[in-house]
């Protein structure tokens, strides 16, 4: 069976969390969407907070995916603790509350989907994200063979890396926290779909999601100060990915973005 999986970019800020709220319903009955991945990351600006995740899951959301800031609202450790469909990074260690990897019921089949956090240039204090995706990677092809990754790691080579490391294992790989989607969507040799990085759901007129005026700034010098939101038209950006669930191999990768 030929199924869509759609990724979307890290959510930034109420602009970004009421676009998607508008407009992932529609972009999931329109391409038939079975299953759909969101990166709640930054839907707080920096960090998320369970308020806004459940709105992401209320916009269609199964999975909510973390990142390098999933600290930083301290009320999000016991709604980590609670709530199976919101993951962190896997290769966080093991003491830190929540999971890294869930496998989930759906209509056609059993889902794993694996949070994974890069380390160059991020200096966080985890293990190393290929070690814990080759035994993550194994113990969920022991349950299903639709296998889900995502990636919130800086580096476009560490990204690139991960996607071959895992090529024919999993069905898919993304790339998230540089909230610039790349054009290099499709399907890597031995049949795993793959993106750089997926964009995000946020202010088009932006630095990352970021006010611009105060991102020049900052490279300009200013002291540093809580990030500001962009405004005005916002975007989603995202990758859809058609998975043959009896192989596990993904037939098609294709980037999106939603105005």
């Amino acid at each position: 069976m030929l199924v869509n999986i759609l990724a979307v970019g890290d959510v930034c800020g109420q602009g970004g969390m009421d676009f998607l709220a508008r407009r992932l319903p529609e972009l999931k009955k329109a391409r038939n969407i079975r299953f759909t991945v969101v990166n709640g990351e930054n839907a707080n600006v920096v960090g998320v907070t369970p308020k806004q995740a459940e709105r992401i899951f209320a916009a269609g959301a199964d999975v909510i995916t973390l990142g390098n800031h999933t600290w930083t609202r301290w009320e999000m450790q016991p709604y980590l603790r609670e709530k199976p469909r919101i993951l962190r990074p896997a290769n966080y260690a093991p003491q830190c509350p929540g999971r890294g990897m869930g496998i989930y019921d759906t209509d056609f089949g059993k889902v794993a989907v694996i949070n994974l956090l890069g380390r160059f240039t991020l200096d966080n204090n985890t293990d190393n994200p290929f070690v814990a995706a080759d035994a993550l990677a194994a113990e969920a092809a022991a349950e299903t063979k639709c296998i889900l990754v995502d990636f919130h790691a800086e580096a476009t080579s560490e990204k690139r890396a991960m996607g071959f490391f895992l090529d024919g294992r999993v069905s898919a790989v993304w790339g998230t926290h540089t909230h610039v989607q790349t054009s290099d969507a499709g399907v890597l040799p031995q049949g795993t779909g793959y993106i750089t990085d997926l964009g995000m759901a946020g202010p088009i007129d932006s630095v990352l999601g970021i006010d611009p005026v105060q991102s020049v700034n900052k490279f300009l010098g200013d002291p540093p100060r809580r990030y500001e939101p962009g405004t005005g038209a916002q975007k989603m950006e995202c990758c859809l990915f058609t998975v043959d669930t009896g192989t596990g191999r993904c037939m098609k990768a294709e980037g999106l973005r939603i105005v």
